[in-house]
This record gives structure tokens, sequence and C-alpha cells, in this order.
């Protein structure tokens, strides 16, 4: 296999277009970065920040969809805090999707340096796809998808925002875990899908602002006009893949996912027993 170079601006394009078609999908964008990044002609790993920036491109794609349901849920919220207003609904939804949050902000910091090392080997990649995508499909045929979101509990917050620190680990998938943890509390497909976008945004702005100010001026893989033009990229084709994500959902469920990831594991051990790519 060649020496890595830098990734040139064909490549962040490229990259961009993998981070906006699979970010939303129960499938594992870092988890797609991770692999492409060695088959490409640089040879690259991209590397954890340009994951963690190109991801705040498809967080403005879910804004940009969801953006009445954020406006107003938002307004509940800030209407109990400031405004001394009963907690409906939207305002404990608010207060959910914060709670959520605090796992994978605070196992992000503890675990920051294995985040960014030991945990990107594509052996541990190639295994959480295919255990999780076993998992994702024992859920979908065997849960009872009845519950609706404005039936969660407290607990049930606290078990999304922990099923989806998981992510952490490239292969597991942040949507992909909090998917998982909704249908086997009960939740419909539905409901699993769109709190795994809502419960995404802090999580997600949090760690690409917090990439993007830890490597400002500092040389990376991928220099800072590509990863921006890779963000741009990846906001646009993550709209589209809200709209038909959903849709898939509401009708096939999710094995086709499930079935992808199983064989997309057992191809990257593939490439690695072979040397084609290095773990």
């Amino acid at each position: 296999m060649m020496g890595a170079s830098p990734v040139g601006w064909l490549e962040a394009i490229l990259l961009g277009l993998i981070q906006g078609l699979t970010e939303f999908l129960p499938i594992s964008s870092s988890a797609h970065l991770r692999i492409l990044g060695p088959l490409l002609p640089s040879g690259t790993d991209p590397g954890a920040a340009f994951t963690a920036i190109t991801q705040i491109g498809t967080e403005l794609a879910v804004m940009v969809y969801f953006r009445h349901d954020i406006v107003r849920i938002a307004r509940a919220w800030l209407g109990t805090v400031f405004g001394g207003a009963p907690l409906c609904g939207d305002a404990r939804l608010g207060w959910l999707v914060i709670l959520g949050s605090l796992p994978i902000g605070l196992l992000g910091l503890v675990f920051q340096d294995a985040i960014e090392t030991h945990l990107r080997n594509l052996y541990l990649t190639a295994a959480m796809l295919i255990f999780f995508g076993v998992l994702l499909g024992v859920a979908d045929r065997y849960s009872v998808r009845a519950r609706s979101l404005d039936q969660m509990t407290w607990r049930d917050g606290i078990l999304f925002g922990f099923a989806q620190a998981m992510a952490l680990i490239p292969g597991v998938s942040r949507s992909g875990g909090t998917i998982t943890a909704g249908l086997l509390m009960g939740y419909t497909r539905e409901a699993a899908a769109r709190y795994s976008f809502l419960l995404a945004i802090p999580a997600v702005f949090a760690s690409g602002l917090y990439q993007l100010y830890k490597s400002w001026g500092v040389p990376g893989p991928v220099d800072p006009g590509a990863t921006a033009l890779a963000t741009v990229v990846a906001f646009l084709v993550g709209y589209g893949v809200i709209v038909v994500f959903l849709r898939i959902v509401s009708k096939r469920g999710y094995w086709p996912f499930v079935i992808y990831r199983i064989v997309l594991g057992l191809v990257v051990i593939a490439l690695l027993q072979m040397g084609i790519v290095a773990a």
C-alpha cells in the first residue's frame, strides 16, 4: 500500500458526500470515513477531527429540516426556564434532549485520546458494524413499537443518551445506537428516528466546534479549505437523505440497513486479511 499523503480537494468532496449519505442512516458515518480514507489515492485516514467538523454540515441539515419542531421545542423550553410556564410536552422534550446529551459529552472528554487513536482500529470498526447491525435487526423484528415521544420518561432519556454515546466508537452509529435503544424500549420506528435526529444536535455541534477550535492553525491530514468544502457537501447531501430515510423507515423498517452493516463489516475484515488496508 502506498504511503499516506494529505487529502486532496476531490477526495474531500468524496468524503463530504459519504458523510452526508451515511450520517443519518444507522450504518455509521464515522466508520465509512475511516474505511474509505486508506482506500483513497492519498491513502490517508482523514481523522476524528475531520469527521466531527463535517458532521456540523449534516446537523445544519437537521436543523433546516426540523426547524419548526426545533423552534417549537425551544420556545416551550425557554418559557419554562425564564417565563414560569408549566412543563408542557415540548418543554419536557427539550429537557430530555439536554439530559440525553450529557453522556456523550462527558464520555467524549474522558476518552478523547482513545477515540482519536485506539478506537479507530478497523477490526473494532468491523466488529461494531456487524454486532450492532444484528442488534438493530433483533430490535426491529421483535420490539413492540407502540410508544410515541410524548410518552418518554426521564429514565428513557438517560438510556437514549448512553446509547448515543456508544457512537464514540466508529462502527456503532449515532442514529443506529439511539434508534436501536428506542425500538428496544418500545418506541415506534418513526419516533425513534425523529428523536435520534433531535438528540444528535447538541452533541454534534459541541464536538464539531470543539474540534474546529482545537485544530485551528494546526496542520492535519485535510487542510481547512477542503474540510470546509466537505462540510458544505455533507449539508447538501444530508438534507436529501433525511427525506428519503424517513420514507424508507415508515414503509420497510430497518432491515435493509441491517443487511448492509453486516456485509460491510465482513468486507472490511476481508480487506484487512488480504492486506489491502491496515488496521
